[in-house]
């Protein structure tokens, strides 16, 4: 399927052994908007960046055929470039949390290759496992559906052209027709802490369904609420940055305290 399934500030090119921060980005978006945590993170940590095919530096890829294709196929490049020693801490964003959360369960899996192992998992803007089979349905099918997605403050709609606009619904739509493809017989809750943040003004995420991730995980649960609307967290991060620097201290366990 052509180029790597990540990306990286330098760019990534071997196991490297310091803590290191995956960064998984929502339906239709590319990894390297993540470039500037990196910065901001500093460089005793790693920050990559998943990249799906469809988009940014892989137009000419083609997508998996399966949800679990796409996901086998990050975990072994996450094996490939993250030491087996290193912290590992999972951060997705919306549909990003979904894979997120299929990826650390397929990285804990003993059945799998030896790798990295995360030590605490984060999403935002993201409903629990349960709410995500069929959920791309719509966006699949409706285009007034999938339009909707194009907030006018939305990182990926501002002051783009029509051809520009048509090829980004393109990949969104990618994106939910991939979706479909999940299933949550695989989703087994991790051993992991986990850690969900919501904003106030979300109308696709509720505060009772972020409380619904406490079922995926049988370490501890911490729920956060921000204000702003579905993608508050990717343009004010600085509050889920914060957070991130303490799980990427090497003697951070991840829970409540944080």
């Amino acid at each position: 399927m052509g180029g790597s399934w990540l990306v990286g500030w330098p760019k990534p090119t071997g196991a490297d052994p310091r803590p290191t921060l995956l960064c998984l980005p929502p339906a239709g978006a590319g990894g390297r908007q993540f470039a500037p945590w990196q910065k901001a993170l500093g460089g005793e940590v790693r920050v990559l960046g998943v990249q799906l095919p469809g988009r940014e530096n892989r137009w000419q890829d083609r997508m998996p055929d399966t949800f679990d294709e796409a996901v086998a196929a990050i975990a072994a490049e996450v094996r490939a470039q993250v030491d087996l020693a290193a912290r590992l801490v999972v951060f997705g964003h919306s549909f990003g949390g979904l894979v997120g959360f299929a990826l650390s369960g397929l990285l804990w899996s003993p059945d799998g290759p030896p790798g990295p192992r995360p030590s605490a998992l984060v999403v935002s803007a993201c409903r629990p496992p349960s709410h995500w089979e069929g959920a791309g349905r719509g966006l699949v099918e409706d285009d007034a559906a999938l339009s909707a997605l194009f907030d006018p403050g939305d990182l990926l709609s501002q002051v783009i052209d029509e051809d520009t606009r048509t090829m980004l619904l393109g990949v969104l739509r990618a994106d939910a027709r991939l979706s479909l493809s999940y299933s949550t017989d695989s989703g087994k809750p991790l051993d992991i802490p986990l850690h969900a943040w919501g904003a106030d003004e979300d109308v696709t995420v509720t505060a009772e369904q972020l409380d619904g991730w406490a079922d995926h995980t049988r370490g501890p649960f911490t729920r956060r609420r921000i204000g702003g609307a579905h993608h508050a967290l990717l343009r004010e991060p600085e509050p889920l940055l914060s957070l991130l620097s303490l799980l990427l201290q090497p003697d951070r366990l991840g829970g409540t305290g944080v």
